[in-house]
């Protein structure tokens, strides 16, 4: 019954968070978003709950964070299969020698490139992390 509770929170959220999606697009609330809108959508709930369950661990409110990372749970399984640090590692790779990037001033550039090509697919956190790492 537990589990039922959490899936309808989890659906209302997303249910809500379509609705003023709509509504900050300048549409109607009745109308329905496109895929990959929906599938913005439950990306930003998702990272709500990640930084949610970051705050929580900090604050020593374990029951909270059972919960968040439930719902994070439930959200995944609406969101695409993300890439591993690995592929993006070499996606970056490829990316920086097919710009000739090679002054760290220009991680910005190599940065924006592959947040375009790899947008939906992982986490920006992952690529910054990997960016990092190549200079």
């Amino acid at each position: 019954m537990a589990k039922d509770a959490l899936q309808l929170k989890a659906f209302r959220a997303m249910s809500a968070a379509f609705t003023n999606e709509l509504v900050a697009r300048g549409r109607k609330p009745q109308e329905t978003l496109t895929d990959e809108e929906a599938i913005a959508v439950i990306g930003k709930l998702a990272k709500q709950r990640k930084d949610s369950i970051e705050q929580f661990k900090k604050g020593n409110r374990e029951d909270l964070v059972k919960e968040e990372e439930s719902e994070l749970v439930i959200l995944q399984t609406y969101l695409p299969k993300t890439i591993d640090k690995a592929e993006v590692e070499r996606i970056a790779r490829a990316k920086k020698e097919e710009l000739a990037i090679t002054d760290v001033t220009k991680k910005g550039m190599l940065m924006s490139a592959l947040m375009k090509d790899l947008k939906g697919k992982v986490d920006g956190s992952v690529v910054r992390e990997v960016v990092d790492s190549l200079f």
